[in-house]
C-alpha cells in the first residue's frame, strides 16, 4: 500500500535491485501477506525451506507472515532491526512473539555476516561493502 500511511518503498532498493523493485508483489491492504495469493505464490515459487523476513512494522508486516510461515513448516529468519513498530512495547511483543514458535531473530548484521562465510570470498567482499556502507 505504497499510496498509504506506509508510504513508498525505499528509493535506494529501486537503484540497487532494479529487477526486484519492478517484480515486487504490491498488496493491497491484506494484514497477513501470506493470505495474499500472489505473495504466498512468489513464496512457494522460491521452492526454500528458510526465508529471511523484514517488513514496514513489526507488529503487523511482519509477526502476522511469519506465524503463518512457521504454521506452513518453514525456518524462518527475522531481520529485527531492519523494521520496527510504533512502540519499543509493539516491537518487543511481537518479536517474543515470534520466537516462542521458534522463528530466530538476527539483526542484518549477524545476516549479513552469516550469509558472508568468508569475508575473503567474492561473495563476502560484496557484503562487507553493504555493511561499511550503512
Amino acid at each position: 500500500m505504497e499510496d498509504h500511511v506506509q508510504g513508498p518503498l525505499i528509493s535506494e532498493l529501486k537503484e540497487i535491485l532494479p529487477e526486484a523493485y519492478e517484480k515486487r508483489i504490491k498488496r493491497p491492504g491484506i494484514v497477513n501477506a501470506m493470505h495474499h495469493e500472489d505473495f504466498n505464490n512468489a513464496v512457494k515459487a522460491l521452492g526454500r525451506r528458510k526465508l529471511i523476513v523484514a517488513g514496514i512494522t513489526t507488529e503487523i508486516c511482519v509477526l502476522f507472515p511469519v506465524l503463518h510461515m512457521i504454521d506452513e513448516g518453514y525456518e524462518v529468519q527475522v531481520a529485527a532491526d531492519a523494521s520496527a513498530s510504533y512502540t519499543r512495547y509493539g516491537d518487543d511483543i511481537a518479536l517474543r512473539r515470534m520466537e516462542k514458535v521458534e522463528a530466530t531473530i538476527i539483526t542484518h548484521d549477524q545476516l549479513i555476516s552469516e550469509l558472508a562465510v568468508d569475508w575473503r570470498s567474492p561473495l563476502g567482499q560484496k557484503l562487507s561493502g553493504i555493511l561499511a556502507y550503512h
